[in-house]
């Protein structure tokens, strides 16, 4: 233990070596306010780079879907449109069929020896499952009430 003589000697010690606090408290400070205004600007930058995601993931990008779905169907409707133009073309239109129809019918009828031409097979296209996109079991959905 120090003696109280000691010890008021070493604190004059220590103040005569220790500058005045006034410039390096104040440059001090000022780093720190400089500081703290950063962290408050860039907890701001946080918070909005939070809300733009929430507003991309909860509007832009159902959005994207949407459009995308949209897009994939009318594919596969004009696809769709030119097998039947094709079909037409090759078979007839489809008041020629009902009418080959009917003069099969009422020739096979006179004459029990005439049978109709076979029909071709046709074979399906792969095309989206409306199941995938609009599940049965999702409740509360956007789409269940559409």
């Amino acid at each position: 233990m120090l003696r109280p003589a000691a010890e008021s000697g070493s604190r004059r010690l220590a103040r005569r070596l220790t500058p005045p606090p006034g410039d390096e408290v104040k440059e001090v400070e000022e780093t720190i306010e400089d500081l703290l205004r950063r962290l408050d600007e860039f907890c701001g930058m946080t918070d909005q780079i939070r809300n733009d995601t929430s507003q991309i993931l909860d509007e832009t990008i159902p959005l994207v879907k949407d459009k995308a779905f949209v897009k994939m169907v009318a594919r596969h409707v004009s696809s769709l449109e030119e097998q039947v133009l094709e079909a037409e073309k090759t078979h007839g239109t489809f008041l020629n069929s009902v009418c080959r129809l009917f003069q099969c019918a009422t020739i096979s009828s006179l004459k029990n020896r005439h049978h109709p031409p076979a029909a071709r097979s046709y074979d399906l296209p792969k095309l989206y499952r409306t199941e995938d996109f609009f599940p049965m079991n999702c409740v509360g959905t956007k789409y269940q009430n559409h």
